[in-house]
């Protein structure tokens, strides 16, 4: 059994092309704008890496995505990647808002004021609540690369990471 399609300029073929086309002007609009919407992205997370400072030449954080919370106004959601070259970490700190982190590589040594060192490995994950002061947050390796996830729940605008005098 075989089947054919004829594309013609029919009434039965319009909304075929209508299909086409609106896709066609979609994938240009989406072309165009997503080198402004990935700068707007990055300038929203900007405050989180300006002021960052590290103990390897290795650490860097990459912003992941950023969007405000429809449902919770005023709220965004901000999710990026660190990473610990050997030795690496951050000086302590605290974030505007709660902060949950995923293990990706390596294992990374934690501590919030008042509670003790832990050591998190791949697959593990921790909470920060808002306005907790994290002392230590490091890779646990002085030869090994570590990296996590941070996944940041703010107000609109604040600046997520703030280093501690």
């Amino acid at each position: 059994m075989s089947t054919t399609f004829h594309l013609s300029p029919s009434a039965n073929g319009r909304p075929l092309y209508l299909a086409i086309i609106a896709g066609l002007a979609c994938a240009f609009v989406i072309g165009k704008t997503l080198p402004s919407t990935m700068d707007a992205v990055s300038a929203i997370i900007e405050p989180l890496c300006a002021n960052s400072v590290t103990g390897s030449t290795q650490d860097a954080v990459e912003p992941i995505s950023s969007h405000a919370l429809p449902n919770v106004p005023g709220k965004r959601v901000t999710i990026v990647r660190v990473f610990y070259g050997p030795g690496g970490f951050t000086p302590a700190h605290r974030h505007a808002g709660s902060v949950t982190a995923y293990i990706t590589k390596g294992e990374i040594r934690s501590q919030l004021a008042g509670g003790p060192v832990e050591t998190f490995g791949v697959g593990q994950s921790f909470f920060e609540p808002p306005g907790s002061t994290h002392l230590v947050s490091a890779n646990a390796s002085l030869t090994e690369p570590a990296e996590l996830i941070a996944v940041f729940v703010a107000d609109e605008g604040a600046q997520l990471t703030t280093l501690v005098k």
